[in-house]
């Protein structure tokens, strides 16, 4: 899945616990009817990946939806989401360029010197 829009804030990285799990957010904001605020986290070796992307910039972001259960310590069981990047790419530079990988039609000269035992009829 992807996420597309504009850089509206990049967070620093953070570290958690005595195994030093990193993570770092950062936050898309849609351009659509209704944009929309997603943040997006990226964990671990990924963080190093926000370093070269600013405020404003256009992006898109490659992601993972994952979810996790978790029983409290009254029994309750409760359910949590999270969006996870693992690429992140200018938007400009995911454009596809102007000049088209497979030249027009009227780039190619009609074959003229064609002869009828050329012709392979192939039953399929």
């Amino acid at each position: 899945m992807e996420v597309q829009g504009k850089v509206k804030m990049v967070g620093e990285t953070q570290t958690f616990g005595n195994n030093g799990f990193r993570k770092r957010e950062v936050v898309v904001t849609t351009e659509e009817q209704y944009p929309q605020h997603i943040m997006v986290e990226f964990v671990q070796d990924k963080c190093d990946l926000l370093n070269s992307f600013q405020v404003g910039q256009d992006v898109k972001i490659s992601i993972n939806l994952r979810g996790r259960e978790w029983v409290n310590p009254q029994g309750e069981t409760k359910y949590f989401n999270s969006i996870q990047g693992w690429r992140i790419e200018s938007a400009q530079a995911a454009a596809p360029s102007a000049p088209s990988a497979v030249p027009p039609a009227d780039a190619f000269e009609p074959a003229t010197d064609l002869k009828e035992e050329d012709h392979d009829d192939l039953p399929f």
